[in-house]
């Protein structure tokens, strides 16, 4: 078995991010990633996690299990790279965050890639990073709520938004089903987008205005229902598209990702119910018309996608980090213009499936699920939009 420092920094990775989650977690279709340098011959990964630091320990738990044993002795098999990661968890006060997270990705190669060494040591530099825009003011964990009575109830909810300023929500039943629209907004006009997050990550979802005028503002959700009064987290955003989530592996308070009309990208910090002030250049683009933040390739990590005007839809993978993957970036679709709004779901088809939606110029909503890491065929998951806005 050999090893190869560009396979290990794709098992480093995934372990940085099930670790910061707190999820033991396979990574899908983990051998499209270019980091596996296109195995011919076959690809496994192995996880474990331990409340002591004696990795040697993981080797032998995986020695100990059939499945696992399996993989590591599988012929097939010629390279490798190992992700270690270690955090302040233990037993007692915090059980789900082990003190040590292991990764190791292995791939079979007709031929072994350059770069390929018989031990570790050969290094891949990391992306620069902006310094400080990713780090998490404190490690927040937000409550399990029940959100029955609160104006979204899931992140598989639709919103729509009138001319008239009246917003609406669309409940998910699950399986692609919704049901039927209430009003949980009124007065929403002069809008560029709307957005759903939970931006102060207290376990129910709020409402992000981007207004024309160029005022950005929150309204935090209650849980029993209704929106508390708007706090302003901006001013002079109308010019710039924008996506919401969670882009740094890092910080479980979500992120604002903006593009300008030059394409420039811009990361801006969560300073919570107040004014944002912190923001960093994280990459330049092509210039788009819209901005939207989803796991399109199923790795964990928030990407981008961008509808151009000439209606390309092209891709931005997201590292975890505050830049994008340094990489081509790919072109996934045409005629993305036929859409006037798309939105990121969770939790549509399945409790942990993820997928984006688009209303189209019919108003006709239809849905694309992403956990095989690209774009399937569509299905329709409502009719009858005409007229409305597609909240993000």
């Amino acid at each position: 078995m050999k090893y190869h420092a560009t396979v290990a920094s794709l098992a480093q990775d995934w372990s940085n991010n099930i670790a910061t989650r707190e999820v033991i977690q396979h990574r899908a279709n983990f051998w499209t990633d270019p980091r596996a340098l296109n195995p011919n011959n076959g690809a496994g990964e192995v996880i474990a996690v331990r409340w002591d630091r004696d990795a040697a320990q993981l080797v032998e738990w995986w020695k100990g299990s059939p499945g696992h044993d399996a993989l590591l002795r599988d012929p097939r098999f010629n390279v490798m790279g190992i992700g270690i990661t270690y955090t302040d968890g233990n037993w007692q006060t915090t059980p789900n965050r082990y003190t040590l997270w292991g990764v190791v990705n292995f791939f079979g190669y007709t031929t072994l890639p350059a770069g390929t060494t018989t031990s570790p040591g050969g290094t891949v530099p990391p992306p620069t990073d902006p310094v400080g825009v990713c780090e998490p003011g404190s490690k927040h964990q937000p409550p399990t709520l029940n959100l029955s009575a609160a104006s979204i109830s899931s992140a598989a909810d639709l919103v729509s938004i009138a001319g008239d300023g009246s917003v609406v929500a669309y409940p998910s039943w699950g399986g692609g089903r919704y049901g039927g629209g209430k009003r949980i907004g009124v007065g929403f006009t002069g809008l560029k987008d709307l957005f759903i997050v939970d931006w102060d990550r207290d376990g129910v979802f709020d409402l992000i205005s981007q207004r024309l005028d160029g005022a950005l503002l929150v309204y935090p959700g209650l849980q029993a229902g209704g929106f508390k009064d708007p706090v302003a987290l901006g001013q002079g955003w109308g010019t710039l598209n924008i996506a919401v989530g969670t882009w740094c592996a890092n910080n479980r308070l979500p992120q604002i990702v903006a593009m300008d009309s030059g394409g420039n990208l811009y990361l801006y910090k969560n300073a919570g119910l107040a004014y944002i002030r912190a923001q960093a250049a994280i990459g330049t683009g092509f210039p788009a018309i819209r901005l939207s933040m989803v796991d399109y390739n199923a790795d964990g990590f928030q990407d981008l996608l961008t509808t151009e005007a000439n209606g390309t839809l092209r891709l931005y993978r997201g590292s975890g980090l505050g830049t994008p993957k340094q990489e081509s970036r790919p072109v996934v679709g045409a005629e993305w213009t036929d859409y006037i709004g798309l939105r990121a779901l969770r939790g549509v088809t399945g409790p942990d499936s993820t997928g984006i939606a688009g209303l189209d110029r019919n108003g006709v909503v239809e849905y694309w699920d992403l956990n095989t890491g690209r774009l399937t065929t569509p299905v329709t998951i409502g009719i009858g939009w005409g007229g409305l806005k597609f909240a993000q």
